[in-house]
């Protein structure tokens, strides 16, 4: 019987290793999966390469996995917010290193690594420091440079819904980078509010295959401080 259902996000994380490339999705705050992130922060694993559309925001999330010192280099392209202090200290101090991606590029290099492209040309970056060291070529009159896949050894995405088989529906804004980094990952870990019996999601509203999925945890919905849901959760 396939059955994806982990008992805690702490068993869904247990064997990420050091040196490990995580992909996490989330647009800022929007879809990001905190309590994934809390549990591996308390997993322990080091020099790990993250991949994500900015760098953090304030203390919590992934700006919490940053400021322990536990991320050697970010791939994102986003790095500086107004409350990216965690990033912006460790850059300065020379102790985190940066891969700075333009967002569609990032999310193409990503989608790639799931289609199984080797690559694909793209204008954006051409004749910028962006494209310095990599290939380009003129094509039609117009100069593109040579983008590769991002592949990763984990995906920590958020979702709304899933099954025991790891089918995935998510909400609204929330949805964003998931779907796509969960096939760019030989692990995905997904993290959803609701697990239901097989067979309730509608076939037409999943939008991430258990294919693509390994495990599956249900969290509790965070509440704000006036009680009610948080926006994009």
């Amino acid at each position: 019987m396939i059955d994806k259902r982990c008992p805690s996000v702490q068993d869904a994380l247990a064997d990420v290793p050091d040196g490990a490339t995580v992909m996490i999705g989330g647009f800022g705050t929007a879809g990001q999966p905190d309590e994934l992130i809390d549990a591996l922060l308390d997993q322990g694993a080091r020099e790990l390469t993250i991949v994500n559309n900015n760098a953090g925001n304030g203390d919590t999330g992934l700006a919490a996995l940053l400021g322990a010192g536990r991320v050697r280099k970010i791939i994102c392209s986003f790095p500086r917010q107004s409350d990216s202090w965690h990033f912006d200290r460790l850059y300065r101090e020379g102790r985190i290193e940066l891969e700075l991606v333009p967002q569609g590029n990032l999310a193409e290099r990503i989608r790639a690594a799931g289609a199984g492209i080797g690559g694909f040309y793209t204008r954006t970056g051409h004749g910028t420091p962006l494209a310095e060291g990599k290939e380009t070529r003129e094509i039609n009159g117009q100069g593109y440079v040579l983008e590769h896949p991002i592949h990763a050894d984990y995906a920590l995405i958020k979702a709304e819904r899933g099954d025991r088989w790891g089918n995935l529906t998510y909400r609204m804004t929330a949805r964003n980078f998931g779907p796509i980094m969960a096939t760019a990952a030989r692990v995905t870990v997904a993290s959803v509010h609701e697990i239901v019996e097989l067979g309730t999601l509608d076939p037409e509203a999943v939008v991430t295959p258990g294919l693509y999925v390994q495990r599956l945890v249900q969290i509790e919905r965070r509440v704000t401080r006036a009680g009610g849901f948080k926006a994009a959760a």
